[in-house]
């Protein structure tokens, strides 16, 4: 059989190898490939083959090696500082009581940032040796931390933070607290950046002001106020230590919330102690007597609810309305805002009105769900609110009684005419000065005469009550419109409205108008307005706009505020003697409620029109207080009358708001001693007069008063109904004989009204004369033309003449 049909077999392996030609064909082949002596490396067998080779393991640790470099310099320029997120720099304004107490917060986060140099050292260190106590000399990072804090975690030997200072500071201002790997790349690159743009004391003043500590509280300054009730810089050692040990875990170390937690707490309280011995901060001799500070209770939240948020809001608007801040800066939060006002008075305001008011509420009447309430107390030497009421509670009805200006004053805005009466020396028509002796005409609806004749304005007296020839103190005593009308004519309008805004009203009131109507109070003056006038008076005339605020400081710097700049606003004699005649009105008038606060004390009564609302404005020589009780549908916001509220037919000032009144001030001066009002009246006030020639208060033709009337009737003004018009045209003679007009026939309508439309009594004269009015003819004609020109000022024939 030939070789091309022989059978194939697999070789021998051994056969190859014996072969005598083998090591020369193995030479040959080393000779030809030009290497001598090498042979060839044995495979790996076995077990062997499943491990890397020496090779393997060092290629692959450069390639990785050129990957975390490449990865960290690609990182590093990726990479940026963001801008801070939204609730870092977020922080509340503090208000303050003017004693130092918490009065408010007014952001949704509770945090006031401090300086570093606020913390004291102590209390850093106790910081360090809690999170990082090589801060100050090691990078941004540590890498060796972070997998020691990883083994720690895993072998149960606790939990040690594996980020420094500088990367928590990172999470809490730049990223937020969210767990990814994203989230955590990032705070390694950025930390390291920050690291070189910031100095080691800007990371840890910024990483104590927005870490959390519990409580509600983010930083160290606020964490201060809620654990322990002060600020940073008065925390001891031992209360440093205690807040540092929260950072941790702030719910677990809260011994009071938790009192189970106490253990745990002071286990690590000590860690922080020791640590704090070990790196030479703390003398072992202080650490053995330093005993675990307690913290107190957990306080409600300091928000916006009762009266805060009123007292919060007319703080807010002093301070842009005087433009110590304006509202962008305000917004933006960190001021300690210290109050003018005074938490123990404020507490007293607030009982006064829940006991004089509220209480007399009941479900069961529709009027009390209308019943708001509004105050405001002024000490009127220095014009500092220190107490005020807003109302029920701000997070029910928001806006402040106090300061709103919708509700008439009523017949609390009387006392102006008066002392503008005296400030200006004014005279009634018959040439008398006007004191609190003299005598006007208080009969109901008796229509208001101008130098021209008539107004046309015939105000109402309240319960359309007559009360006859009366003096300027009782007609203050009884709230008589028809006097105070003619009063503010005789004075004039304008001259009223300029004493009205010297004393403290503001210019800009709505219904502040020259005209009679003025006295009756149409204005809307707001409850502190209201106050800051009467404190005016009672600081015998020197003005001074009020103020709300003591002091203001942001991140330790404290914010100029104005000087207050006071002025005589009127004479010390007219606004004394104003005093004087209020005093009246208190010890047997329609404020006679208010002698409860047992000290001496003067003021007046209020009511609006419709009975909408109602005032008591008074003062003592050391405290002005205004109180209003208003009516408001609290579905519509409409203003409502108050007829039926608190179990009453009306409410009237002299009821609630002068009940309230006098328990508020007997409380706020409880413990001051009682003064007496140091007065320097007008000459003459107190003297005795006689009713007007013949009398009565008829005119002589005094110097016309400023303030031309009103050519039209004015608006109804409170109290009032619509005046109707006279019944005939002024006269101006005098009557031939005393017998004329003798009131009840003679011109009951007459006189005053226009000339004897009704007759004489059968006895009057038929002189022409110039100063009165002619009320009669012989046969009781009453033909009231025979008169000369009317002056301004002639009374209703209710009196001769």
């Amino acid at each position: 059989m030939s070789d091309e049909h022989q059978t194939w077999a697999p070789r021998d392996p051994s056969a190859a190898s014996a072969s005598p030609g083998n090591d020369e064909g193995a030479q040959g082949s080393s000779s030809g490939n030009g290497k001598k002596g090498r042979t060839k490396r044995p495979k790996r067998t076995g077990w062997r083959r499943l491990f890397p080779t020496w090779r393997m393991v060092l290629g692959s640790v450069l390639v990785a090696g050129l990957l975390l470099v490449g990865g960290f310099f690609a990182g590093y320029q990726l990479v940026d500082i963001p801008a801070a997120n939204a609730g870092a720099d977020a922080q509340s304004n503090v208000y303050f009581y003017k004693d130092g107490t918490v009065l408010a917060r007014d952001g949704e986060v509770n945090r006031e940032k401090v300086k570093l140099s606020q913390v004291p050292s102590n209390v850093q260190h106790a910081v360090l040796a809690a999170e990082d106590r090589d801060f100050y000399h090691q990078p941004a990072v540590d890498v060796r931390a972070m997998f020691r804090a990883g083994w720690n975690t895993v072998t149960g030997k606790g939990k040690q933070g594996g980020s420094t200072i500088t990367q928590q500071y990172v999470k809490n201002y730049y990223l937020g607290q969210e767990r990814t790997v994203v989230r955590k790349a990032k705070e390694f690159f950025i930390a390291i950046k920050l690291n070189r743009e910031q100095s080691k004391d800007q990371i840890f003043e910024g990483y104590l002001n927005t870490s959390y500590f519990g409580r509600n509280a983010y930083g160290i300054q606020a964490a201060a106020q809620a654990y322990y009730g002060k600020n940073v810089e008065d925390l001891t050692t031992a209360e440093g230590a205690y807040l540092a040990s929260l950072l941790n875990a702030p719910s677990q170390y809260d011994v009071v919330a938790h009192p189970g937690n106490k253990p745990a707490a002071l286990d690590r309280w000590t860690y922080v102690l020791d640590g704090m011995v070990k790196e030479g901060w703390l003398d072992p001799g202080e650490r053995s007597t330093t005993e675990f500070p307690v913290p107190g209770e957990a306080k409600p939240s300091t928000g916006l609810s009762g009266q805060r948020g009123y007292l919060v809001q007319a703080v807010e608007a002093y301070l842009t309305g005087n433009g110590i801040i304006d509202e962008e800066t305000l917004a933006t939060g960190g001021h300690r805002i210290t109050t003018t006002l005074d938490k123990k008075k404020q507490d007293a305001f607030v009982a006064a009105v829940k006991d004089n008011v509220m209480k007399k509420r009941s479900g069961d009447r529709e009027a009390d769900k209308n019943v708001r309430v509004g105050g405001a107390s002024i000490v009127p030497e220095t014009g500092e609110v220190v107490a005020m009421y807003g109302g029920i509670d701000y997070t029910q009805q928001y806006v402040n009684n106090a300061t709103r200006r919708d509700y008439q004053v009523g017949s609390t805005f009387k006392p102006f005419v008066f002392t503008a009466a005296v400030a200006n020396d004014s005279t009634t028509q018959d040439g008398r000065r006007i004191t609190p002796e003299t005598y006007y005409d208080g009969t109901n609806k008796r229509t208001v005469q101008g130098p021209q004749g008539s107004t046309g304005y015939d105000p109402a007296n309240e319960d359309d009550v007559d009360y006859g020839q009366i003096t300027v103190r009782t007609a203050t005593d009884k709230s008589v419109n028809s006097v105070y009308a003619q009063m503010a004519q005789d004075v004039g309008p304008e001259k009223v409205r300029e004493t009205a805004v010297a004393l403290g009203i503001p210019k800009t009131t709505p219904d502040l108008t020259a005209s009679p109507s003025i006295a009756l109070g149409p204005a809307t003056a707001s409850v502190l307005d209201l106050t800051e006038a009467y404190a005016t008076l009672a600081n015998h005339g020197r003005h001074g706009p009020y103020t709300l605020v003591d002091k203001v400081t942001k991140d330790g710097t404290e914010i100029e505020l104005p000087d207050r700049k006071t002025e005589q606003a009127v004479s010390r004699e007219a606004a004394d003697t104003t005093t004087a005649l209020l005093r009246s009105v208190v010890e047997g008038g329609t404020g006679s409620a208010a002698q409860a606060v047992g000290r001496p004390a003067v003021g007046k009564t209020g009511t609006a029109e419709e009975d909408k609302a109602a005032w008591f404005a008074g003062y003592t020589p050391d405290l002005a207080t205004v109180v209003a009780v208003m009516g408001q549908n609290p579905e519509s916001g409409i203003q409502t009358p108050l007829y039926g509220a608190l179990g009453l037919d009306r409410v009237n000032g002299g009821g609630a708001p002068a009940e309230t009144w006098a328990a508020y001030t007997e409380a706020a001066l409880r413990s001051s001693p009682a003064k007496e009002f140091d007065l320097e009246t007008a000459p003459g006030s107190d003297e005795p007069q006689e009713p007007g020639e013949d009398g009565t208060d008829t005119a002589t033709g005094p110097t016309t008063p400023d303030g031309t009337p009103s050519s039209t009737a004015p608006s109804t003004p409170a109290d009032t109904t619509t005046p109707s018009a006279p019944t005939a045209p002024a006269s101006s003679a005098p009557p031939a004989n005393d017998n004329s007009s003798t009131g009840t026939t003679g011109g009951a309508t007459g006189g005053a009204d226009g000339g004897g439309a009704t007759g004489g009594d059968g006895d009057g004269g038929t002189g022409t004369g110039t100063e009165g009015g002619t009320d009669g003819g012989t046969d009781d004609s009453g033909t009231g033309t025979l008169g000369g020109t009317f002056i301004e000022g002639v009374r209703g024939a209710r009196y001769p003449g």
